[in-house]
């Protein structure tokens, strides 16, 4: 890829050497391998996938930065820059060896202002582009490798949460409700993010829920914390009331 040299070159150039020769095959490998197996299962193969396979990004920590609750993605991986220059190295090797195909995608947080996501510690414009490439294998049909990228650009949905503590308060206003969303100092309101004038549509009725989605300009899905799951299950949406009443209405119109 055009600059892929020079912005590994920049990297060097800031004090971060290369890995041990001696431990450059293991990285190979895992590298290798978490690659494979992201491309098995999704056609594609991204350096988000090539960290989170060999254990150096922690889900939850992946999850904190897209939704803007962390500056710079490099932050997050346990290791250092070295070592992840290396492994993007070998994975941009791996890819060029395959035949894929490089798609640069876009990266926005999961928050209300939609800002564009930050992956290294430098913001070098190159080495950010490096991060947002996807590579696709050549095997899928031109139309499967458009909606793969498509998909994957698509701004990431809002999630608001139902908080089983009800004496949070917010940190910009210090008030509390009946829904939060969490943000890098801690949760707010929705009055602060400016989502107070969305309406609640509970889950149940999946056609009417897709419609009103669909109509909204603005939307946030609704989930709450399963003590006995132990995981953050959906309760419904969060909708524009005059796109609510139109979905309402097409479903009247149905009958």
């Amino acid at each position: 890829m055009p600059g892929a040299h020079r912005a590994w070159t920049l990297l060097s150039s800031t004090g971060f050497m290369s890995v041990n020769p001696n431990n450059r095959n293991a990285l190979e490998q895992r590298v290798v391998k978490a690659a494979e197996a992201a491309l098995a299962a999704k056609g594609y193969a991204s350096p988000i996938d090539v960290l989170i396979g060999i254990g150096w990004l922690d889900a939850g920590k992946l999850e904190q930065w897209r939704r803007g609750q962390v500056d710079y993605l490099e932050r997050t991986v346990q290791t250092n820059l070295s070592r992840i220059s290396e492994a993007m190295k070998l994975f941009r090797s791996w890819a060029a060896e395959r035949g894929l195909s490089a798609s640069e995608t876009s990266y926005v947080a999961r928050s209300p202002r939609r800002q564009t996501l930050r992956f290294s510690k430098s913001g070098d414009p190159v080495i950010e582009a490096l991060y947002r490439t996807h590579w696709v294998s050549q095997e899928l049909s031109e139309r499967k490798r458009q909606r793969l990228a498509e998909k994957a650009s698509r701004a990431p949905e809002l999630v608001v949460i139902q908080p089983l503590n009800r004496e949070w308060k917010c940190h910009r206003c210090g008030k509390t409700g009946d829904l939060l969303l969490m943000e890098n100092p801690g949760p707010a309101c929705l009055n602060c993010v400016g989502l107070d004038d969305l309406e609640f549509l509970p889950a149940g009725d999946a056609l009417l829920s897709r419609h009103a989605k669909a109509k909204s300009a603005r939307y946030a899905v609704v989930v709450r914390f399963s003590r006995t799951r132990r995981r953050y299950e959906r309760q419904g949406l969060l909708v524009e009331p005059s796109a609510l009443a139109d979905a309402r209405g097409d479903s009247l119109d149905s009958t």
